[in-house]
């Protein structure tokens, strides 16, 4: 120590050592060579529960005899000449980790052992809590990789709730499935979605876009080719998509576009599950679950002679209708704002919409669906100069078609019944002691307070589910789980 300290002042050093020691977190515990308790600290005291009038002048020997200690470093620390550590119970029923140090004499002898003791309970504590940070850091981790790949399936209305529950059921077997919906309802993240819950999650998953892929190419795509098929073709030839996705899931996206020359082979592989590539007279064994998926009425197209027959009932195994978004208001907002922060963390951007700008969003009809909605927030994302996005923000055709939706009969019906519902919110406002309120509750209490008398007063006014459901333009499912959270009679 002697080497680190001024001569000047190693006088102040050893006057006030004590003090020194006592504003340690850490418990001291200083023995001679021969276990002579010479000092402790404060923090020792603490996290022991031993106090000093018992242990100074006592020997660890005597003191493990007598039950203080269960077990002591000294005699090893002397006899090594090295640290050790262990943990050791008390008297007390305190659990510490203690470390013994060998503080040495200019012979190179043990002369003193120093012994730092630390909270095991707390480092315990510290533990958890590090455990708990890092599922948190995880969680986010795969939260952000999904926003960034779009794979987050959104799911607050009943109907989609219901669809994921069908659809997890399904994943668990190998059947073949067949996605129905409009453009953009989202068909593509449920493919995903469903092979990702299959027993063939860690297996290849690809997609093939019907529509994307020209005729005169789309069997080599699909089936692959052998070595000089064709003029141009590779000399080892290639592998086709069913090959390539072997015992993963392939995503037929658009079938109903599919040539009726590409569905006679399309047929032939869910019956048989053979492929033979273009230019080959070798058939291959394929094991692959069929995704497929369409936006088109395969029923109307089959009387066209449009779509085999035989191929609709082979694909009519496991149907899941995707229902537009129009349909499920209750996923607009959520959908919304996970684009939303998709996008501003995508540009680093702080925005937020307004409340108008919000109710504009579940007002409109949404024909594009979810690639509608997503394309709208990354552009108002992209374009918006201030923190706040209004509804004169909003894209133009969203204006003209909310115009149209206000001067509808039914539009003015339901203003007319929000102008009820305001005259009951006003009520509220004088019958809810505020002050009593907003004491001492959070936010989501006061939410919970406030929603809950809403919902009882429009029972009371309303009397039945349905009507209740209209006037504040919420799914009925929705509001019949919230009156059964809130404990509310339903009369009818």
């Amino acid at each position: 120590m002697n080497n680190y300290i001024a001569p000047e002042y190693r006088h102040i050093i050893t006057n006030n050592l004590c003090s020194i020691l006592n504003t340690a977190h850490d418990g001291f515990y200083i023995t001679d060579r021969e276990g002579n308790t010479l000092g402790l600290n404060k923090s020792y005291e603490r996290l022991t529960g031993l106090k000093k009038e018992d242990l100074l002048g006592k020997n660890i020997k005597d003191l493990v005899a007598c039950g203080t200690f269960d077990a002591v470093l000294n005699p090893e620390v002397v006899k090594t000449g090295k640290s050790a550590m262990r943990v050791q119970v008390n008297s007390e029923n305190h659990k510490v980790l203690v470390t013994g140090h060998p503080v040495f004499d200019y012979d190179d002898d043990v002369v003193l052992v120093v012994t730092f003791v630390r909270d095991v309970t707390l480092m315990s504590k510290m533990e958890k809590q590090i455990r708990h940070q890092r599922k948190l850091i995880n969680r986010y981790k795969e939260h952000s990789e999904k926003i960034a790949s779009g794979k987050l399936a959104i799911a607050e209305s009943q109907k989609m709730q219901d669809l994921l529950i069908l659809l997890e059921r399904v994943a668990t077997t190998d059947a073949t499935v067949l996605l129905l919906g409009e453009t953009g309802v989202g068909k593509d993240v449920l493919a995903r979605k469903l092979h990702e819950s299959s027993c063939r999650a860690d297996k290849p998953f690809f997609k093939v876009d019907c529509t994307s892929i020209p005729e005169n190419l789309i069997e080599s795509e699909l089936f692959g080719y052998a070595s000089g098929a064709f003029s141009g073709a590779s000399t080892k030839g290639k592998p086709g998509f069913f090959e390539v996705a072997h015992e993963g899931t392939l995503f037929l996206d658009e079938i109903g576009e599919l040539p009726l020359s590409m569905q006679g082979h399309l047929l032939r592989i869910l019956q048989d599950g053979e492929i033979c590539r273009v230019g080959d007279t070798k058939t291959r064994t394929i094991d692959v679950r069929i995704v497929a998926a369409t936006n088109r009425n395969l029923e109307k197209e089959v009387a066209l002679g449009n779509f085999r027959s035989d191929l609709y009932y082979r694909l009519f195994v496991a149907v899941v209708n995707v229902p537009s978004l129009r349909e499920r208001k209750d996923d607009i907002l959520p959908l919304a704002r996970f684009f939303f922060d998709k996008f501003c963390q995508k540009y680093k951007k702080h925005l937020r919409f307004s409340a108008s700008a919000e109710e504009a969003l579940v007002q409109y009809n949404w024909p594009g669906n979810v690639r509608e909605l997503e394309n709208m927030v990354h552009s108002l994302v992209v374009t918006c100069v201030d923190g706040l996005i209004r509804v004169e923000d909003l894209p133009l055709t969203m204006h003209k078609t909310l115009s149209k939706l206000q001067n509808s009969p039914a539009k003015q019906a339901i203003h007319l019944e929000g102008k009820e519902k305001k005259a009951t919110t006003a009520d509220i406002h004088a019958d809810v002691n505020w002050d009593n309120l907003l004491h001492g509750k959070s936010l989501k209490e006061i939410t919970e307070t406030i929603e809950k008398e809403v919902l009882r007063r429009g029972m009371q006014e309303h009397n039945s589910i349905t009507s209740l459901a209209k006037a504040l333009k919420t799914e009925r499912s929705t509001l019949s789980r919230k009156l059964k959270r809130y404990n509310i009679i339903n009369k009818k």
